[in-house]
């Protein structure tokens, strides 16, 4: 019986997690590249979604109960390049254990199973 709560997701070592997104998204013909390399085990990801004018990147954060999901960091409305070059920047700083990962995504949408906020 449950109780409404969340399970919380197992959590995975980052670099195993970038390379299983990657697959899925070469698979889906959303082909990805690592921008920066983060801590293997550890670091946290973020994921630039680009289409031909247009970018949202997106921050991996946990729910309450502990599940992973995706916040459009950069907001709801796409930004252009500059606007998510700042962004990352101003995290990296803050995070030097970031992964960025970058998917070409026409619908600026992840190519991955995510729960967006």
């Amino acid at each position: 019986m449950s109780d409404g709560r969340e399970t919380p997701t197992p959590r995975i070592k980052a670099g195993i997690w970038v390379g299983m997104a990657l697959r899925m998204g070469n698979a889906g013909g959303r082909y990805g590249a690592v921008i920066r390399k983060g801590d293997p085990d550890a670091g946290g990801v973020l994921v630039v979604l680009r289409n031909d004018k247009q970018v949202s990147v997106l921050s991996q954060v946990r729910s309450a109960a502990g599940a992973l999901a995706w916040m459009r960091a950069t907001g709801d409305a796409a930004v252009d390049d500059a606007a998510a070059d700042a962004y990352i920047a101003r995290q990296v700083k803050f995070d030097p254990d970031l992964w960025v990962i970058e998917f070409e995504a026409p619908d600026l949408l992840p190519p991955f199973e995510a729960k967006l906020l």
